[in-house]
Parts: structure tokens; sequence; C-alpha cells
């Protein structure tokens, strides 16, 4: 989640923008937070992706409206004189192409891949992760055995997360280094072979579809198993791969609303009715 004072910066920059470019109508503007500091990393007077989806979280046709103002309307005059407010959770997933492109490695980089983006919507994050997981075609387990191999960055944090999926009633299976570092941290987990250390290894189990979700963060270049034929192996077999500590996180929190079996559906009317 981003701090409040982040947000509070980021509506202070957005409408300095806006003024000092003289925008009537829709912008668009991409922030990103690096410790303390927030950074504009770029401004576009023009409408964009996100607009329909603002629009279903806050129930105010923008377009309508933005097209209103450049023919001379005032927002006052329209009844909108303060921010507006989300009073639900709104979680957009992009859509990948991965499971119709057999071979492709689904590491994501800075280009964009997605053909698509879906929304979840609920009252609580867990419950909107899960419904935008399941809309983008990504099926969660509630339950099974959890592969976990991170890079020496990640497994600082790794134990938490492990632990939070032992208490979710997953068994852990990880390769030798991340095994060794959960079991320091008091944690029960098998050991599997990397790809290049013997038979069966963790893409044996995938295909003999004894693993239910993959967490694998990239090594890179000197990784001593090949993290493309785990990847591929999941997209294959249909297992759920998460490549980034932050999604595993929020797989936990969907998992947990999916093993309550809460989750409700709702239009986008009965939702601002609320």
């Amino acid at each position: 989640a981003i701090d409040a004072e982040h947000l509070e910066e980021m509506r202070r920059i957005t409408r300095e923008l806006a003024l000092a470019l003289r925008v009537v109508g829709l912008m668009n503007v991409q922030f990103a937070v690096a410790g303390n500091e927030v950074y504009v990393l770029e401004v576009n007077p023009r409408a964009s992706r996100t607009v329909p989806f603002v629009s279903k979280a806050t129930g105010v046709p923008l377009a309508k409206i933005a097209a209103r103002l450049m023919i001379g309307h005032r927002l006052e005059d329209l009844g909108f004189s303060e921010d507006l407010e989300v009073k639900h959770c709104f979680i957009k997933a992009p859509v990948f192409p991965f499971a119709k492109f057999p071979g492709v490695d689904t590491i994501l980089g800075p280009e964009m891949r997605s053909t698509g983006e879906v929304m979840g919507v609920a009252e609580t994050f867990g419950d909107a992760y899960a419904k935008a997981q399941l809309s983008a075609g990504v099926t969660l387990p509630k339950g099974g055995v959890a592969f976990i191999s991170v890079n020496e960055r990640d497994k600082r944090s790794i134990s938490s997360l492990a632990n939070e999926f032992r208490e979710l009633g997953f068994d852990l299976v990880a390769t030798s280094g991340t095994a060794q570092r959960l079991r320091d941290e008091g944690l029960d987990v098998d050991s599997v072979y990397k790809v290049n250390e013997g038979r069966p290894n963790i893409v044996d189990l995938i295909r003999s579809e004894r693993v239910d979700l993959v967490v694998n963060t990239p090594l890179g270049k000197e990784s001593f198993f090949d993290e493309k034929a785990i990847r591929r192996a999941c997209i294959q077999y249909g297992t759920p791969c998460i490549t980034t500590l932050s999604a595993a996180a929020a797989a936990v929190r969907a998992i947990e609303a999916l093993q309550r079996g809460h989750v409700q559906v709702l239009s986008m009317q009965e939702y601002h009715s609320i």
C-alpha cells in the first residue's frame, strides 16, 4: 500500500502539473515512489486505459465529464468540487497470452506483454484479488503443495511468507538453498532437486501435478537450474506461477478469501448503492 503522505504528494503534484500545462479534460500521470521520494515518470494530456477503470471504481463517467469540460462547462457546474472517493477495493490485473504461445518465458521486464486487463471488486483486498486472478484465467489453489525458490535478496524476507502458506494448510517444497533458509527459521520443508541436479527435480513434480503453486523469483544468469523450464512447465500444466514476493503476498490474501468461501458477486450498480 502507498503511504497516505505519498498519496497526498501525488495529488499536489497532479494539481500543479494540470495548472501549469493548462489541461482541460483528462490527464494521465505516472508516478514512482523510491525511498521516501515521489517521482513523476511521465505526464500526458490525454485519456488512457485507466479511465474506464477509475470510472467504474468511482461510479462517475469521467470521459463524459471531460468532454463537457472541453466544450466550456466547469467542474462546479457539473457538481464536482471535491476529489472523488472510492468506497470499495478495486484491483486491475493484467491478462497475459502465455498459454497461447508455447515456449514463451513468463518472466516480466520493462516491456508490456499484457493483452488485456480485468477488474476485481470486493470489500477486502483478498476477495478483490481472488476475483481479479480468476477473471484473468489464474485459478489459485485452496491448498496442496507450494514450491518456493527465491533469489538471495528475497531470502531475507521469505520465512514470513512461507509461514503464511503453512498456516493456510500448504505443504512446502523448496530447492536446497531456500529449503535450508526456511529450516533455519523452524519451518518444515521438503527438498527437491534443481533441474541440473538429478531426478526427480522440480519440473518433474510440476509435470506429475504434485505441485499446486509455484513461487519462483528470478535468480539471474547464474542460476543453477533452468528457471525457464519451471515457468514453461507451469504454463503447460496450468500451475499458478508467481515471480515476485509482492504478488505472492497478495496471493496469500486471495487464498485466505477463497478458503473462507465469502467471495460474492454484485453488479457495479449494487456496489455503488452500498
